[in-house]
């Protein structure tokens, strides 16, 4: 084996390393986001927080890849888990990998695979990543969360769409629901972590994985 491969087998190696360490650094910073989570009484009932735990989450699909996102969605998910256990029989816990993976899978995937990474390529990422979450997160809370939710605390699904018309009047089913909580917040949500991505990504960047 000659010098010159093996010199190419150490970088890969090395590159392997930093970026398990980088997902797993990612992951424990987007777990201890999770944790300071806040309703929007304006938007949506209080069972609906919101957190800024995305942020490490979109920043590792920008840097290293959608794959990378995921893993470190993931993590953020499994740790918290652990170290909280779950109010919602793990159904809040599910939900949430999904709608992470809705938002980082097409913001990572426009954003890491163009030719050229420019600030335009990231905000069109992130809108396509903002607007797969609020459709995704609109489907499963009607299809699956909210029957799920309510079936573990023995709570029929018209109980949320009250919950729902006390913040807006006007739902009174679970379209409505959808329609006027669940886009809405997804959509506030969305828009306001790809803020404050835009903000901080080149910043940071430069202690993770370089373009």
């Amino acid at each position: 084996m000659s010098e010159q491969v093996i010199r190419r087998q150490q970088e890969m190696n090395r590159s392997k390393l930093r970026t398990l360490v980088q997902v797993g650094m990612l992951g424990a910073a987007a777990g201890v986001l999770m944790n300071f989570e806040f309703p929007i009484p304006v938007l949506a009932p209080p069972f609906y927080q919101m957190d800024f735990s995305e942020i490490p989450v979109l920043v590792g699909a920008f840097a290293m890849g959608p794959v990378a996102g995921m893993l470190i969605e993931l993590i953020k998910i499994l740790l918290h888990f652990v170290l909280h256990g779950s109010t919602t029989a793990g159904v809040g816990e599910f939900a949430n990998f999904v709608m992470g993976c809705a938002f980082l899978i097409p913001a990572g995937m426009i954003y890491r695979y163009h030719h050229r990474k420019t600030r335009t390529h990231a905000l069109v990422g992130m809108a396509a990543g903002t607007i797969s979450m609020t459709v995704v997160a609109c489907f499963v809370n009607v299809f699956v969360m909210l029957p799920l939710y309510g079936k573990a605390f023995g709570m029929p699904v018209e109980a949320f769409v009250e919950m729902g018309t006390a913040v807006q009047g006007v739902v009174h089913n679970l379209f409505t629901f959808a329609v006027f909580i669940i886009a809405p917040f997804n959509l506030f949500k969305g828009i306001v972590i790809s803020v404050i991505v835009t903000l901080i990504y080149k910043r940071i960047r430069v202690v993770l994985r370089g373009d």
